[in-house]
């Protein structure tokens, strides 16, 4: 009987320590957010469009599965993205949502972006899998999407090294099986630096981007090659918090392999932002700029960089994630459309605001935009002016409410080439509450 308990005993211990090193924490993070929103006029063009009403919603949760020390996987999903009461999208030959991995069908149900290993060793971090791309330094022209990557970031003091490589497609013979499809594949090389001091950090961002996937398509056998330098920084000097990047993308739209009829690439965009906090008062400030092209050159000069997806300065103009995403772009006359993200364009923008107490945050600002290169023959180059007003009420720690509404006066760009053609105004009303968790 004793040598049956050391036996019963024995095999307990084995089962607790198999249990303990086999052990996972698991930690949850994420954000709910359900929104009303009313547009006047879902297009510019005088007396064409009705307005829209609706209510949106999304669910977006990361899980971290610590495994041990240093060693953790990540996932992220977005579930139940839909318009409430509104018909799902046909499941079949729907494009990816802009910043998912699952397509638009697949978001209004569940659909997983992220999935990657996280390693923290003694020669730096290691992350492999799918994982988030296209955010780098500041909020401006930054386009958040799901991507698989292999990254590698090293600390040297107050200096931090990020290297990585992103598969943005792959168009291998064995991938899609098709004759041909031999080096087509789009990939990009990323080297960054960002220095680090107490009260800010500047950075300078190195991307190489080849895409190839036009190379097998017969007669036109060309590759996209460039370089996108992004130095940038974020600080703060006494009230005043300061944000500055720039953009610089060179190289080749076209670049054939007879070697002939190459199209140059020379984009450039950038923003300054400054905020002064006084108290219960703040304002500031903000000038961003994306190239537009010259048709009266043989070169590229934009298109290929824009303000970014994530940066959203208005709630009409150049809004992409609570408008364009849910309503689309606001057709103009001709080719004309306001949409976001932001493109061949200047943008200006003032605003002040209040904190009357602790929990509530009222902001308004007056914004103007116009284009950088006007298309040919278009009347005018300005997109126009607009008008926004927000309040945040942070309801507890993790659940605040936002109302907004903007009014647009829209620019004569949008008559498109003719000084006849009409134009309307529109104005937008928007309320969200947010649940972060």
């Amino acid at each position: 009987m004793k040598r049956l308990w050391l036996i019963l005993l024995s095999i307990g211990l084995l089962a607790i320590f198999s249990t303990a090193a086999f052990a996972v924490e698991v930690k949850f993070s994420g954000e709910f957010s359900a929104a009303g929103v009313y547009l006047d006029k879902t297009s510019l063009i005088k007396d064409t469009s009705p307005s829209t009403a609706f209510y949106f919603q999304r669910l977006r949760v990361r899980t971290d599965y610590l495994v041990s020390p240093g060693l953790t996987l990540v996932t992220r999903f977005d579930a139940m993205e839909r318009v409430l009461g509104a018909a799902r999208s046909a499941p079949v030959a729907t494009p990816l949502a802009a910043d998912s991995a699952g397509t638009t069908a697949e978001n209004e149900n569940i659909a997983f972006d992220w999935a990657y290993i996280d390693y923290q060793t003694p020669i730096g971090l290691f992350d492999v899998g799918y994982m988030n791309y296209g955010s780098t330094g500041t909020i401006f022209a930054n386009n958040s999407a799901p991507q698989g990557r292999i990254k590698y970031s090293i600390p040297v003091g107050p200096l931090t090294i990020n290297a990585a490589i992103s598969k943005v497609k792959d168009k291998s013979y064995t991938a899609n099986n098709i004759v041909g499809y031999s080096d087509a594949d789009n990939d990009v090389y990323h080297l960054e630096g960002v220095f680090k001091w107490k009260g800010g950090l500047a950075g300078l961002n190195v991307n190489y981007y080849r895409s190839a996937e036009n190379r097998p398509v017969g007669g036109s056998l060309y590759k996209t090659t460039y370089f996108l330098f992004t130095p940038y920084t974020i600080a703060k000097i006494g009230p005043v918090a300061l944000q500055a990047e720039l953009n610089y993308a060179t190289g080749n739209s076209r670049q054939y392999d007879s070697g002939l009829g190459d199209i140059k690439m020379e984009n450039w965009s950038g923003w300054i932002d400054a905020t002064a906090d006084l108290g219960p008062i703040y304002f500031g400030g903000t000038f961003a700029y994306v190239s537009g092209d010259d048709l009266t050159t043989s070169q590229q000069e934009g298109g290929t960089i824009s303000g970014g997806r994530d940066w959203n300065p208005c709630l009409i103009l150049f809004n992409y994630y609570d408008r364009t995403y849910w309503i689309g772009a606001l057709a103009g006359n001709g080719t004309s459309t306001n949409s976001g993200p932001m493109s061949n364009a200047f943008f200006y923008q003032g605003r002040v605001g209040i904190k009357p107490t602790a929990k509530l945050d009222i902001m308004a600002s007056l914004s103007y935009s116009n284009a950088d290169k006007k298309p040919a023959g278009y009347v005018s180059d300005t997109y126009g002016y607009e008008v926004d007003v927000t309040g945040t009420y942070k309801i507890t720690n993790n659940l605040s409410y936002m109302l907004g509404a903007g009014y647009l006066v829209t620019g004569d760009y949008f008559k498109g080439t003719s000084d006849t053609n009409a134009v309307q105004n529109d104005y937008m009303v928007i309320n969200k509450l947010t649940l972060t968790f």
